[in-house]
């Protein structure tokens, strides 16, 4: 079979490229030319497609899946039904509790999305940090992708930035999940990254299936206090010298960085720097620009998104109002979701101009259609529940700016 990649290097364009050129109303020829270069990849599950990288609408990722000492499989089916049917592009199966095969073949039963998912999660949730072999996390690789999934991040750090996280004194470690359980990993066994060493086994499983191989950010910051360092520019060039390597074999590739947490002035010129290293879509974790808004970290995350969009970030995986506290329920995925949503289409207006939808709302305002507003909304119900139910806005009441002006 070939992939996207390769039918996009012998200059056929796809069902998929028609259909995802279609609904972005850009040129497939472009588009094709974009997956060849590596700027763009397609994500599908079945018939449904999802376009990322240089030229498209920026995508919103959400996180769903158990914990190791939560599980409720209701609710983990509650939240992908709420990701596809507000909006989400993609879902991750982020399960470490619980049955999780069967956890996620209900949820690949219960949605279309395309699917991510970390297969060291899997692989150390069933066997253990300080017993896992590569072996186990390579068959664990191996699994999800006869599941069905769409694309998988590995975590390709070395001993090399570990080496240099060891000389800098950040406040906050690794904060990556997957990264930390690969560190620990190389550091227990004084092994060399098993994802590093098998890289070329992983990329023939990704062929095979056409999978997109996502480079996790194992180096990105856990707080504004620590910049960008010698470990962050070390996986970056590491990254992309895999995704390279990676896009020869044939495999789409995305690279996951300047996520975490970032100061505001910071998140622009960080996200540049990645787009000037490489071609690769770049994907981004928030990111969070401050540190205090514990609770409401959905809504520094977004300000941070809508920042790395415009900035040129290709897909944002949003963050909930119980980042740093616990694992989110269905109402807190629901506002993380939309939260970044509006940060991914606040970038593309700067990136692309794409500015249609908010005409369309200015001129429901100018003709006072409070009804049609509501009806565009992200979220209608909750538009309805806000607008106190009178038929007329409560703002205002008689002093309306647009009704005094109308008549003066």
């Amino acid at each position: 079979m070939h992939t996207q990649v390769e039918q996009a290097q012998k200059g056929t364009i796809t069902q998929q490229m028609h259909d995802i050129a279609r609904s972005e109303r850009i040129d497939p020829h472009e588009l094709c030319e974009r997956i060849a270069a590596g700027s763009a990849v397609i994500m599908r599950r079945g018939k449904r497609c999802c376009g990322i990288g240089k030229g498209l609408s920026t995508k919103v990722n959400v996180n769903l899946g158990t914990s190791s000492t939560k599980v409720c499989v209701d609710e983990e089916i509650q939240k992908a039904r709420i990701a596809e049917t507000f909006g989400a592009d993609t879902i991750s199966d982020l399960s470490m509790g619980g049955d999780i095969n069967a956890i996620r073949k209900e949820i690949l039963s219960r949605t279309t999305l395309p699917v991510t998912t970390v297969p060291v999660y899997q692989a150390v949730a069933e066997h253990g940090l300080k017993k896992m072999t590569s072996d186990d996390i390579m068959a664990t690789l191996r699994m999800q992708a006869e599941q069905g999934i769409s694309s998988i991040v590995i975590h390709c750090v070395n001993h090399e930035m570990l080496g240099e996280l060891a000389k800098k004194k950040r406040l906050l470690g690794i904060v990556s999940k997957g990264g930390s359980i690969t560190s620990a990993y190389m550091l227990i066994n004084k092994y060399e990254n098993p994802f590093v060493e098998h890289f070329d086994e992983i990329l023939s499983i990704c062929h095979r299936y056409d999978i997109v191989l996502s480079l996790g950010n194992t180096a990105r910051s856990g707080c504004i206090h620590d910049r960008r360092d010698r470990m962050q520019l070390a996986e970056i060039r590491q990254n992309i010298q895999l995704a390279h390597r990676a896009r020869s074999a044939g495999v789409q590739v995305i690279i996951e960085g300047a996520g975490g947490h970032i100061r505001s002035d910071r998140i622009a010129p960080m996200v540049k720097y990645y787009k000037k290293q490489s071609p690769f879509p770049l994907f981004v974790a928030g990111p969070l620009p401050t540190d205090i808004a514990v609770g409401y970290d959905h809504i520094a995350g977004a300000a941070g998104a809508s920042a790395a969009s415009a900035a040129g970030a290709d897909y944002l995986c949003y963050i909930t109002p119980a980042e740093h506290l616990g694992l989110p329920g269905p109402d807190a995925v629901k506002e993380g979701l939309i939260a970044f949503r509006i940060a991914a289409h606040i970038g593309d207006t700067v990136k692309y101009g794409r500015e249609a939808d908010d005409t369309k709302i200015a001129l429901l305002r100018a003709a006072l259609d409070r009804e049609g507003q509501i009806r565009c909304s992200m979220d209608p119900q909750r538009a309805r529940e806000l607008s106190d139910g009178d038929p007329e806005c409560t703002m205002c009441g008689e002093f309306c700016a647009i009704k005094i002006m109308r008549e003066f």
